[in-house]
């Protein structure tokens, strides 16, 4: 089993100079985030946004990374494995390095991120609307900076989620960035902003 994904080329002739892979929340699909692509005006990047592998209990078109209504977080593990190897396999498909590819996520698909991306040398994570999993990283292992974006007034997961995050993500030795913004469970056009200087900053530093 492999995963299903969208892929958004470079809109200029050349290879793409970056990735930007970008996990999708609970009940979404990878159609769901493929119309940000546009708003970073990076015509030099490929954009790959991942289907999770699992049906959605309830929403007809919706996947799952795992279970969120069952208590063993069910389908995690296999998520987790998943998600991992199709990210190293990106290296060859595309021919950037992972050190040259920036993970994001939303909602389930940002804890995803953190989950699986804090575990390899990617250049970068971006984590939005999200929570960390309960997972400790490698001792002496190097992470990747992390960008955090939340919002204040999220019913879905609570901001409180993020400050969380944060303070594990700190005490690690993570690079964290971190910003909370007066909206819900969302992405404003303000939030792409600072996840394209991010990504502008990051990617350089990997040069």
């Amino acid at each position: 089993m492999s995963l299903q994904f969208v892929s958004i080329p470079p809109t200029t002739d050349r290879k793409p100079v970056a990735l930007i892979v970008a996990l999708h929340g609970w009940g979404a699909n990878a159609r769901d985030l493929t119309s940000l692509a546009p708003f970073f005006n990076l015509p030099d990047y490929q954009f790959v946004f991942p289907d999770a592998p699992f049906p959605h209990p309830q929403v007809t078109s919706g996947k799952a990374w795992y279970n969120l209504q069952s208590k063993d977080a069910q389908g995690l593990v296999e998520s987790r494995q998943l998600l991992r190897e199709f990210l190293l396999s990106l290296e060859s498909s595309t021919g950037v390095p992972l050190s040259r590819t920036i993970l994001g996520g939303f909602s389930q698909g940002g804890a995803m991120t953190l989950d699986v991306g804090l575990t390899l040398p990617v250049a970068g994570l971006i984590c939005l609307s999200s929570y960390l999993h309960q997972i400790s990283p490698v001792a002496g292992s190097v992470l990747p900076p992390v960008l955090i974006v939340h919002g204040t007034q999220d019913t879905i997961v609570p901001v409180s989620a993020a400050v969380r995050s944060r303070e594990s993500l700190t005490a690690w030795g993570a690079a964290v960035q971190y910003q909370e913004f007066n909206m819900g469970h969302e992405i404003l056009p303000e939030v792409i902003d600072v996840m394209r200087s991010f990504v502008v900053e990051t990617v350089s530093k990997s040069d």
